[in-house]
């Protein structure tokens, strides 16, 4: 089913599915997510350490596909940089498919990541010898629009594990939850050293795994012509890491995406419904872990939230720090921007920006925040590729995970998870989160309390009170809710004929 380009279009919340005791179902195939699919086990791993240990575990266990779609690769990371003997990701990847005649590896990367991202360009555009096999395949994705990026950061291995979240595999993405400043691991694959990064990823298993697998298929098809056949029958279990503890069982995940009108595709714009049907929803607290912080979307439902007599707390943790020009400018001021005119809007205290920094041996080290989270209440755990700016919601082709805890226990599952990565950025266990939490009934003062030491949160720096709080002039060429195609881009790419199905939508 098309959702429309238009968040107008969207139903009224009186039509949503009810959860049978009362409690409306927020997540609706067709309005803010494609598909919502069972998935026996699932858990948050948080930093690249922790996902990059469990993705190697899974591949040792692949018996006939790995599936990676990606924003960037590079297949000269290692997995377990912190272990001497760890090989990097190409050599591993190869030495599987020697192994195991019926194994197959295809990687799909954003055509635009061999000048834009921080991986090894020759590698994408040339090759290495690792992939110089018959059923390794790398093919760079550029069916897409103008400006647009391919930012899905996916991987499914047999059709019975996928990992999906915001964390690609290529340098400058691993750490641990430690994100020391001198950690002598944290290097590019020269030897360089790069600053802490924080960052989340979901695994998932079951038919939610298989549906990932279909998604990366697809975008396979699309971008190259081939259709992948489905691993076959593979049980589960057999890829779930032995000591990985799921937050998650018998859970039902949503997926969300994010996809252009393109060459007769519809636009897919489920994670702009998601996004303001899950900031409007909330009672108790919002918390939000952000790369970027500045579509006009979120600022106008948190505005109102935040306007209103009653509301939830509003958590946001951000990066300080913009490098580029051109992110500085377009992502960084607009994202200070918004924060001046939510705390305008902020009559009644509810409202904190923070961002996360540990002790470094001239002072704080600011962390970089690359994950896109989002956890409403206790009910609603989101985690993804899209980033709260306007690209994300109708430009680029993102995908988000989606746990929405229908029962105590997921609830708890998701409160505890909302205590782990507060743990983490106040230096504290995350039982002690949750034991405050439950004492002082308020996510704010929870932090006010808990934050004491070296390792902690800061406030993101005033921003002049009279300052602007329009997006900056430019935003719409620079940070583009939907494509923009100048005459010479349609003419090298002429819109293909619209299938019948298409047409009928």
């Amino acid at each position: 089913m098309r959702v429309g380009s238009s968040l107008d279009q969207i139903v009224d919340r009186d039509s949503l599915l009810d959860d049978g005791a009362g409690a409306p179902r927020l997540l609706v195939p067709g309005r803010n997510c494609w598909r919502i699919e069972p998935a026996p086990r699932a858990a948050v791993l948080v930093d690249a350490a922790e996902f990059f240990a469990r993705f190697e575990q899974a591949l040792s266990r692949a018996q006939r596909s790995i599936l990676i779609a990606g924003w960037d690769f590079d297949g000269r990371i290692r997995l377990r940089p912190d272990c001497d003997d760890s090989p990097s990701l190409g050599d591993v990847l190869r030495s599987l498919v020697e192994s195991r005649p019926d194994l197959h590896v295809n990687i799909l990367v954003w055509s635009i990541a061999t000048i834009h991202a921080p991986s090894a360009p020759a590698e994408l555009l040339i090759g290495s010898p690792w992939q110089d096999h018959p059923r390794i395949s790398l093919r760079l994705d550029a069916e897409h629009p103008f400006y647009a990026s391919h930012h899905q950061k996916i991987v499914c291995i047999d059709d019975a594990i996928a990992f999906v979240g915001g964390i690609d595999l290529t340098v400058d993405r691993w750490d641990t939850c430690a994100h020391r400043e001198d950690d002598r691991h944290r290097v590019l694959p020269d030897g360089r050293p790069y600053s802490p990064v924080h960052d989340v990823q979901m695994v998932v298993t079951g038919a939610a795994a298989r549906a990932l697998g279909t998604l990366v298929r697809e975008r396979w098809r699309r971008a190259t012509g081939e259709v992948l056949p489905p691993a076959g029958s593979v049980e589960d279990d057999e890829h779930w890491p032995d000591d990985l503890k799921p937050d998650f069982e018998a859970a039902r995940v949503g997926i969300a995406r994010t996809e252009p009108a393109w060459r007769g595709n519809p636009a897919v714009e489920e994670i702009a419904a998601l996004t303001t049907d899950m900031l409007e929803s909330a009672r108790q607290s919002i918390y939000i872990e952000a790369q970027y912080f500045a579509a006009r979307s979120v600022r106008r439902v948190l505005e109102k939230s935040l306007a209103a007599r009653r509301g939830p707390e509003i958590v946001v943790l951000v990066t300080r720090i913009t490098h580029s020009t051109i992110e500085r400018i377009f992502m960084g001021d607009n994202r200070d921007r918004l924060v001046r005119r939510l705390r305008r809007a902020d009559r009644h205290n509810r409202l904190r920006v923070f961002y996360p920094v540990v002790a470094g041996a001239s002072g704080p080290c600011d962390v970089l925040i690359h994950a896109k989270v989002m956890i409403v209440d206790d009910r609603l755990l989101r985690i993804g590729s899209a980033n709260l700016n306007n690209r994300s919601m109708g430009l680029d082709t993102e995908c988000d995970a989606i746990v929405e805890a229908l029962d105590p226990a997921h609830r708890r599952a998701v409160a505890a998870v909302r205590a782990r990565l507060l743990g983490e950025h106040l230096g504290v266990p995350p039982d002690v989160v949750a034991q405050t939490l439950a004492r002082e009934g308020s996510l704010i003062r929870t932090i006010d309390k808990l934050n004491r030491g070296e390792r902690g949160l800061r406030p993101f720096p005033e921003v002049k009170v009279d300052g602007p709080t329009r997006s900056r002039l430019g935003t719409a060429l620079f940070d583009p809710r939907r494509p923009f195609e100048p005459l010479w881009w349609r003419r090298r790419h002429p819109p293909a004929r619209r299938s019948a199905v298409a047409e009928a939508r």
